[in-house]
């Protein structure tokens, strides 16, 4: 079998995150690329899409910005012609803790649509992030199965990156399944000085589990 072309077997998925705490301004570019040997099975069905709802993580984050029309049009335009992946749409949103920016920011960036090597995107979503915004990676990324995730696996890592003079640590996790991706950035004061070592991944993976289940939903 002849390969595709590279430029059609490869999803550039750019999301920019911009974030901003505590004076510091956060800046992961994290990259979804759908990447892979050329499967034999077929594309899984559509049964969902991802929303970005006025609040997550049980009402503690509040939407501030919803940057959908803007840096979700980017990744739908990066993956027009992707041989492995059929996007539908993309979302992108930032979210304040209690509705205030100086107590922590979430930004959440993902896509739905039909998706084949969803491992394989996954793996890239972290080496994306890692390569953005001068960003470190200081606890490489780890893969959980949290409980109740129905065989969902959330990677999560942990980046340094140094804005206005100051280090911050930024937990990063992501997931892709058949029909949605997302990486999800958290930073509040609690976290953003903390040794990298000391960030619990497993509990942030939990929380990005969350997170896709408040923002899943069924296309009837």
């Amino acid at each position: 079998m002849v390969p595709p072309p590279e430029k059609k077997r490869r999803t550039g998925l750019i999301l920019g995150i911009v974030g901003g705490s505590l004076g510091g301004v956060i800046a992961i570019v994290a990259i979804l690329a759908m990447i892979g040997t050329a499967a034999q099975n077929s594309f899984p069905e559509a049964k969902f899409v991802l929303s970005l709802p006025e609040t997550l993580v049980d009402g503690r984050y509040e939407l501030t910005q919803d940057l959908s029309d803007s840096e979700g049009q980017k990744i739908e335009d990066e993956a027009d012609g992707a041989w492995d992946a059929k996007i539908a749409g993309a979302v992108v949103g930032q979210y304040s803790l209690d509705g205030d920016e100086n107590k922590g920011t979430l930004v959440v960036s993902g896509m739905y649509g039909r998706f084949k090597n969803t491992d394989e995107a996954r793996d890239n979503m972290m080496k994306g992030a890692a390569e953005g915004g001068g960003a470190k990676v200081a606890v490489p990324p780890k893969d959980f199965h949290p409980t109740g995730s129905g065989g969902i696996t959330v990677t999560c890592e942990v980046l340094t990156q140094t804005q206005l003079g100051t280090e911050l640590t930024v937990p990063v996790c992501g997931w892709t399944d058949d029909n949605t991706g997302a990486s999800v950035a958290e930073v509040t004061v609690d976290t953003m000085s903390k040794d990298p070592a000391d960030i619990d991944l497993e509990a942030a993976a939990k929380t990005t589990l969350q997170i896709r289940s408040e923002m899943l939903k069924a296309i009837e």
